[in-house]
């Protein structure tokens, strides 16, 4: 990708071009796994059809990018667009659908990507939407791009406080971390949309028609211990103060342990996601 243009995404575009990008690459498997059935939910919102042609907003390493082209078939087009190299080149090297339509993959920034106007008849995010610097901006680039009467839905995180695969290791490892600032929640990040009526105004400021912000809460997981501890540490906020304080990893590692440990079953380690299921149209 060449330099950000002015009113990018600059700064997120950095990170999911370090560190955490690498990381999602490396465990997708695992991560897909995980969050698969809280995209289901989303992808049954956006009811894809055959012959439709779709925008993956921030795809990731590409899982939901095939699931969309399987759905419109051969006669149908997806565009997957993600500023993050490390993802990309993982959904570059999966295999092409077959039958089924090739799907590009674009690294970009899809807040000032240039769409082609009216071309798509919809817009799909998991997870990939919460990270605009300008988020009003974004959706009305996103929406601009789609045909009148086209439609758009994705799925983002309700609050921490509801979200327990991502609260719980935080919560054992905070007696063994440093104080941390606090943090604005409207900034881009995971949690940039856990207040929804803000949400519901970004969308109408954005143009977008009749928006629809449902909850869906559902246990995630499933995989070992080990591989659940290895997430927690990696990815989310304990994952970001991790980073930083690699130092503190064997003493955040055996309280972590200790409390995943609590929801571990027969079919791995499970616990409780809250998101929103976010659908709209762009007006006719």
């Amino acid at each position: 990708m060449s330099e950000p243009a002015v009113g990018s995404n600059r700064d997120q575009i950095a990170f999911w071009n370090d560190a955490p990008g690498a990381t999602w690459a490396k465990l997708q498997d695992a991560l897909d796994r995980q969050i698969d059935p809280l995209g289901r939910e989303a992808l049954g919102r956006l009811a894809p059809r055959a012959g439709e042609r779709i925008v993956d907003i921030g795809c990731g390493c590409g899982q939901t990018s095939h699931e969309l082209a399987a759905l419109v078939g051969a006669s149908g087009a997806v565009l997957a667009i993600d500023v993050s190299r490390p993802m990309l080149e993982v959904a570059r090297a999966r295999p092409q659908p077959a039958p089924g339509p090739r799907i590009e993959f674009r690294e970009g920034d899809a807040q000032i990507e240039p769409l082609a106007a009216g071309w798509f008849d919809a817009a799909f995010s998991r997870f990939g939407v919460m990270f605009f610097g300008d988020p009003v901006a974004a959706f009305r680039n996103i929406r601009r791009a789609l045909r009148p009467g086209g439609r758009i839905a994705f799925v983002c995180w309700q609050e921490l406080a509801s979200n327990d695969w991502m609260r719980v290791p935080l919560e054992a490892a905070r007696p063994y971390l440093p104080p941390s600032a606090p943090v604005d929640p409207h900034a881009p990040g995971p949690f940039a949309f856990a207040d929804a009526e803000r949400l519901r105004r970004i969308l109408t400021e954005a143009g977008f028609a009749s928006p629809r912000i449902e909850p869906f809460e559902a246990d995630i997981g499933g995989t070992s211990l080990d591989e659940t501890l290895k997430i927690a540490c990696r990815i989310g906020p304990l994952g970001a103060t991790m980073r930083e304080h690699p130092e503190l990893l064997p003493a955040v590692g055996g309280a972590v342990r200790a409390a995943l440990a609590r929801h571990l079953g027969a079919d791995g380690v499970r616990m409780r996601a809250a998101v929103w299921i976010v659908g709209a149209s762009n007006p006719a």
